[in-house]
C-alpha cells in the first residue's frame, strides 16, 4: 500500500535474537499499521514474548532493523520505547505493578519517574492525577481504593490499572499481551470497545492472545510465529485450519473432536452445607473419582473460593466435607497435601512459583517432608522428580536445572501441574489452569488430567471459558453468585445452553 495513511507505524526487518546457543527469533519481518489491530499468534515458546520485549526496549541487542514511520530506531530501553510512543501491557501483571505503592501511585507511576515531577510529592497531591488516569478506562475507583496498596486489588483490577496507565499516555502503538486473561466477560467487552475506539483514532495495535475467538472478533490481520519464525500471515477473513496448523506444525489438533465422556460412581469428596460466597445459600456437592468436573462461572461466581476452601488455603466457615467417607477439615494447605488434595492456584506466578528456582526444586517443593525425612533434601531425589515432570508433561527445557522464570507460560504451567501429578492426588483442583496457555499446551495438559482421572483421581477444573470446559471435562457445573445453577454431563448439554445458564445469573 502507498501513501502516508497506510505507511507502517512500526516495521521489523530480519529481526533475530539468541540467548547463547539458543536462537529464539530468526529473520522476523512484519509491520504494524495505524488504525489496525494486528494479531500475533503462536504456541508457548514460539518467541512471542521475546519479540514483544524487543519492541518494548527490554532486549536492545538484537539482529535486524526496526523502523518507525520509515526511520530506523534503536529501542535501547523501555523508557525510549515509551518516548517513541510504544506502550506495552505485559502478560505478567506482576511485571507492571509496583508492590508497596498505592493504587494511585501505580496509576501515575510513569509520571513519578519523570524529573519534571520532582522528588517530593504527597499521596493527597497525586490523587487528582490518579483519578484522571483511571478515567481513561472509566475506572470509577473511590479515594479509599486509590489509597490501598496495589496488591490489595484483585488480579482483574490490577490488569485494568495497567491498561488505564498505558491508555493515558496516548500511545501511537499499543502492544497488548494476553490482555483478557484475568478479566470477566463484561470487562473483556469494555476492553474491546476501547480497542475499537483506539483504532478509530489511528492507533496501531499489536494484539497477542491464545483465544482465537478474540482475534476473530478484533483483528484486521494476523501473523503466526513458530520456533522463532513467521510461518503465516493472513488478512481477514481468516482460515483457522491453516492458522492452527501453522501454529502447531506437524501436531494436528482438532478442536471439534468431542471427548469420550466418563462417569464416576465412587464419591471421592463430599461437601455438605458449605457456603461458597458470603450471605449466599450453603451448597452440597459430590465429586466423583474417575471423572473430570468442570466448574464454570463468571468472575466472582465463587470458583476460587471453592478451590481455596477445599485446599485449606481459606477454610470454609461452616458446613462439612468427607474425603473417601472420612471427616476432612483442612485448616491449611499442608493439611490438604497430607490427605492427597492438591491445588493449582489461579495466579501461578504469585502463588505457585518461586523466583530463581529451577525445575527440580520447583517440582519437589510441596513434598519436601517426604523427600527429606531427616531435614536434608537429596539433590538426586529432586532431580528425579524434575526429570519425571519434564518427561511426563512434555516440558520444553534444557534440563532439571532450567530456571522456571525463563520458561514460557505454557511450560511453567506444565511444571506446576506436573509436580502435583507426581504426588498421585486423590483430589486435584485446578483454578483457571489454561490462563495464558496456548491451545497445544492446553490439549496436552487436558490429556494428562483425563488420564489421571482414569486412574482414579477426582479432577476439578475451574474456568470462565466455555470452550476450555467442553474440551476437557466429563461433567459441567455452572456456578453463579455462589450457587450451583446446573449440573450436567457433556452429552446432556451444549455450548449455547451453558452460556444461557451463565448469562441468567450475570
Amino acid at each position: 500500500m502507498d501513501g502516508p495513511a497506510t505507511q507502517a507505524v512500526v516495521s521489523l526487518a530480519d529481526v533475530s535474537m539468541a540467548f547463547g546457543s539458543n536462537r529464539v527469533l530468526s529473520g522476523v519481518s512484519m509491520e504494524v499499521r495505524p488504525g489496525t489491530v494486528q494479531a500475533l499468534i503462536g504456541a508457548n515458546g514460539a518467541g512471542k514474548s521475546t519479540l514483544i520485549k524487543i519492541l518494548s526496549g527490554v532486549y536492545p541487542e538484537h539482529g535486524g532493523t526496526i523502523t518507525m514511520d520509515g526511520r530506523p530506531v534503536r529501542l535501547d530501553s523501555p523508557a525510549t520505547a515509551r518516548l517513541l510512543g510504544i506502550h506495552t501491557v505485559h502478560q505478567k501483571i506482576a511485571d507492571g505493578v509496583i508492590p508497596g505503592l498505592t493504587v494511585a501511585e501505580n496509576l501515575v507511576f510513569d509520571s513519578l519517574t519523570q524529573p519534571s515531577f520532582g522528588v517530593r510529592f504527597s499521596l493527597k497531591g497525586i490523587l487528582p492525577r490518579a483519578r484522571e488516569v483511571a478515567s481513561s478506562l472509566d475506572l470509577n475507583w473511590t479515594d479509599a481504593v486509590l489509597r490501598k496498596d496495589v496488591f490489595e486489588l484483585g488480579i482483574a483490577d490490577q490488569q485494568m490499572l495497567l491498561l488505564a496507565r498505558a491508555l493515558h499516555q496516548k500511545p501511537h502503538t499499543l502492544i497488548l499481551d494476553e490482555p483478557t486473561s484475568a478479566l470477566s466477560m463484561a470487562e473483556v467487552e469494555r476492553l474491546f470497545e476501547v480497542i475499537r475506539g483506539l483504532k478509530a483514532q489511528g492507533v496501531a495495535i499489536l494484539y497477542v492472545s491464545h483465544h482465537l475467538s478474540e482475534i476473530d472478533t478484533l483483528a484486521d490481520s494476523l501473523v503466526v510465529l513458530r520456533d522463532g519464525k513467521i510461518r503465516l500471515g493472513q488478512e481477514r477473513p481468516f482460515s483457522w485450519n491453516e492458522v492452527v496448523r501453522a501454529m502447531l506444525g506437524d501436531q494436528v489438533l482438532d478442536e471439534e473432536n468431542a471427548i469420550v465422556e466418563r462417569r464416576g460412581t465412587e464419591v471421592r469428596l463430599a461437601l455438605r452445607g458449605v457456603p461458597l460466597r458470603p450471605d449466599r445459600p450453603p451448597q452440597d456437592l459430590d465429586l466423583r473419582a474417575g471423572e473430570v468436573t468442570g466448574l464454570i462461572g463468571l468472575l466472582g461466581a465463587g470458583k476460587s473460593e471453592f478451590a481455596r476452601g477445599v485446599f485449606g488455603a481459606t477454610p470454609f466457615t461452616q458446613g462439612s466435607m468427607l474425603l473417601d467417607g472420612a471427616q476432612y477439615a483442612p485448616r491449611s494447605p499442608g493439611d490438604a497435601v497430607k490427605r492427597g488434595v492438591y491445588l493449582v492456584p489461579e495466579d501461578r506466578a504469585a502463588e505457585a512459583l518461586l523466583p530463581g528456582w529451577d525445575i527440580a526444586r520447583t517440582s519437589s517443593l510441596p513434598f519436601l517432608s517426604s523427600l527429606a525425612p531427616r531435614g536434608l533434601v537429596p539433590r538426586g531425589a529432586e532431580s528425579r522428580r524434575g526429570r519425571w515432570v519434564i518427561g511426563e508433561l512434555d516440558v520444553v527445557a534444557t534440563g532439571v536445572t532450567h530456571n522456571v522464570d525463563e520458561l514460557s507460560g505454557g511450560n511453567q504451567q506444565r511444571v506446576v501441574v506436573g509436580r502435583w501429578m507426581a504426588g498421585k492426588p486423590r483430589v486435584f483442583v485446578l483454578d483457571e489452569p489454561f490462563r495464558g496457555v496456548d491451545i497445544g499446551a492446553r490439549a496436552g495438559i487436558s490429556r494428562k488430567l483425563r488420564a489421571l482421572a482414569a486412574e482414579g483421581a477426582a479432577v476439578v477444573i475451574t474456568s470462565a471459558d466455555v470452550d476450555e470446559i467442553l474440551q476437557s471435562c466429563d461433567r459441567i457445573l455452572v456456578l453463579g453468585d455462589g450457587v450451583i445453577r446446573s449440573d450436567t454431563y457433556i452429552r446432556e448439554t451444549t455450548r449455547d445452553l451453558i452460556i444461557e445458564r451463565m448469562s441468567e445469573i450475570a
